[in-house]
């Protein structure tokens, strides 16, 4: 499975919606305080860029030592529709500086400097060191997710329902079918999520016999899956 700083590394390198929580703050427009685009650095710092008049800017400007402890909070929703649509969520604390003269006319970039990290995702709860997180690489699959499991719930909805038979005789009785979608992939497997309403749904886990390293893997290892399924 992957490891927590890793997970943690590809929702923040991801799509997934992020917003900057500051302190004293409460009454900000959460708008306001989501970056316009982000990015990873090589010693695990990230960068977040802001209209140059947005609140983090105004903020990290007055800070007192020009740093100021912030929460970056990552929330990850399927992209497909399924009950229960949140799959994760992180927090990332650090410290936010301003980077002058970085950004394009009106933008200003802050970094964040990693303290340390929580995610609480579909493998569970974990802490995160900043030495794991800026050690950790994302998924190779990350970029290629969304697109994989929409093609997946549009075009083979019936091979995902006979994904069933795998879980053996017993469990396939329970699991509801009326409704399946897939909910996540990355190079260790598929995860599936088989429901009858929101308080009747179940997943489950189709593991790769090895991890895959890139789509042309990806594609291999799905049609073996389908094709034990099916068998």
């Amino acid at each position: 499975m992957p490891s927590a700083a890793e997970r943690t590394r590809t929702l923040v390198q991801s799509t997934c919606s992020a917003v900057l929580l500051l302190p004293g703050s409460p009454g900000t427009h959460p708008e306001l305080l989501v970056p316009e685009a982000r990015a990873t650095g090589p010693d695990g710092e990230v960068f977040l860029l802001y209209p140059g008049d947005a609140p983090p800017v105004r903020a990290a400007t007055h800070a007192e030592d020009d740093e100021l402890p912030v929460v970056l909070e990552l929330t990850d929703v399927a992209p497909v529709s399924v009950p229960h649509r949140i799959r994760g969520r992180a927090w990332l604390c650090g410290r936010l500086t301003r980077l002058p003269g970085v950004a394009e006319p009106g933008r200003m970039m802050l970094r964040l400097e990693v303290g340390s990290a929580t995610v609480d995702d579909l493998w569970g709860s974990a802490d995160v060191t900043a030495e794991d997180f800026a050690a950790a690489a994302p998924d190779p699959l990350h970029g290629h997710e969304t697109e994989l499991l929409q093609h997946l719930h549009v075009a083979h909805g019936d091979r995902l329902r006979e994904l069933a038979s795998l879980l053996g005789t017993y469990a396939a009785g329970l699991v509801p079918t009326r409704d399946v979608a897939p909910l996540a992939l990355d190079r260790f497997g598929l995860r599936v999520r088989f429901s009858a309403g929101p308080e009747h749904c179940f997943d489950a886990r189709f593991d790769f016999p090895r991890p895959v390293r890139d789509v042309t893997g990806l594609r291999r290892e799905l049609h073996r899956l389908f094709e034990a399924a099916r068998a």
